[in-house]
Formats: structure tokens, sequence, C-alpha cells
């Protein structure tokens, strides 16, 4: 097997993944704790959702003290944090995170410290892989989540209700419409692109927006090149310009 030096794949070999059709008992090779998955490595080494997301908590230092209304600098500065890897369920959690933070500090009313609690516990709850096995990316379901957490939506709600789940629906066409094979930080992206514009036109809160070049494609074995609008083309290579 052809293993790229320095890409993110399994967190203890590095060797590719690889995704069963049903899950299966597995055994954490750091803490040894079993539950079941679709999802390890080729060599057969699994990392449970625990251990792959330890020290995720970091963030709530990152957004309450920050004073920035772009959540993609907001989420940047999470990326760049040694808990974050190349592709995960911690971007499920992030994507809301760096939305509420800017979403706040743009002049929406809410309780953030509240608010992160809650997006911290929603979207630990959607596991890695729901963008293939579920259809729906987990990087949107987080959108969809923060105008949830934002306008305090419940199951109950009118309005709330509704401009949630276009929240979500808006958020993964654009993931949809670039195609997979997935990539966190792309669909992070869009779910962000699209949350920015969903609130100005429905919640009237105007956060910023600056441009994406996207500086992890050595990461990724699956980069689609330059079929990613995110792409940096100064990062072009013969084997990412697809």
């Amino acid at each position: 097997m052809n293993k790229k030096i320095g890409s993110e794949e399994c967190l203890i070999c590095r060797a590719p993944l690889e995704y069963l059709t049903e899950d299966i008992e597995m055994q954490c090779e750091l803490c040894n704790k079993k539950e079941y998955s679709k999802t390890r490595c080729v060599d057969g080494h699994f990392v449970c959702t625990e251990c792959h997301t330890s020290g995720m908590d970091s963030i709530f230092s990152v957004c309450l003290n920050s004073d920035s209304t772009d959540p993609i600098e907001i989420l940047e500065e999470m990326m760049d944090m040694e808990f974050c890897h190349m592709h995960g369920p911690e971007h499920h959690v992030m994507v809301g995170s760096a939305l509420l933070t800017a979403y706040k500090n743009a002049g929406g009313e809410i309780d953030l410290k509240k608010a992160l609690k809650e997006m911290y516990s929603r979207g630990k709850a959607v596991p890695g892989g729901a963008c293939g096995f579920w259809g729906a990316c987990g990087a949107g379901v987080s959108a969809g989540m923060y105008i949830s957490i934002a306008t305090g939506s419940t199951p109950l709600a009118n309005k709330e209700w509704g401009l949630s789940n276009k929240m979500t629906s808006k958020a993964l066409g654009q993931i949809g419409d670039n195609g997979g094979p997935r990539c966190c930080k792309r669909n992070s992206y869009h779910a962000i692109k699209s949350a920015i514009e969903f609130t100005s036109e429905n919640l009237g809160i105007n956060m910023s927006d600056i441009e994406i070049k996207c500086n992890r494609s050595k990461n990724n074995n699956q980069c689609i090149g330059m079929r990613c609008p995110y792409f940096s083309r100064r990062k072009k290579d013969e084997n990412l310009g697809r």
C-alpha cells in the first residue's frame, strides 16, 4: 500500500482509511475502549471518537476571547490547533462554534458561553463519516445547529424551525454541488460561506467574509485540486491538478 509521507489518515500509522459496509466492534489503539464503527485504517488500527477529538474543548478559549466578526478567521485558528486533524468529527463542532462567535461579535444577541456549550454537545453527537453514510455532512448540519441555537429553535418552533432546516439544506446543497470525496476543510468552508449569506438575509446580522485559500492540500490524500474553489494554484502539483 502506498502511504503518502506527512499525509493525515490513520492517527497511529498514517496509512489510508477504509470504510466498511456495516458497523463492527473495534478496540481503540489509544484507550482500549471498544465501540462499533465502520472506519479503520487499512492496517486495522482504530481510534475511538473520544480519543480522536481529545483536546477539542480548547475551542472555548478561542471563541470566548475572540472579537472577530469573521467565522472563517475563527475557524482557521481552531484548525491550526493541535487537536484538529485534516478530517474528523471535530469539524462538526467547530463550524457552528465559529459561526456563533462571529454572530455574537457582529451584534447577534446570544449568551455565547451557553451557546458554545450547547453547540459542543450537539455537534459531538454527529459521528464521523456522516457525509457518506447519512447523506448529510456534519459540517453542513453544524451550520443548521448554529441557526437553531442562535434563534432558540425547538421541534415545536415555527419560523425558527424552518430557518434551521433551510440553513442545513443550503449548506448541504453547496457541499453536494462540489462533489466528493470528503474533505472536512472544504466542507467546513462551504458551510460557513453559506451561513454568512443566510444570516445576513434572514437574521440581519452581517458577518465578515474573507477570501479563502486552502494551504492544507498536501495533507489530504483525496484533495480534488482545481475542482475545489478554495484550492490555491500556488500549491498545485502534478498529483492535484485534476
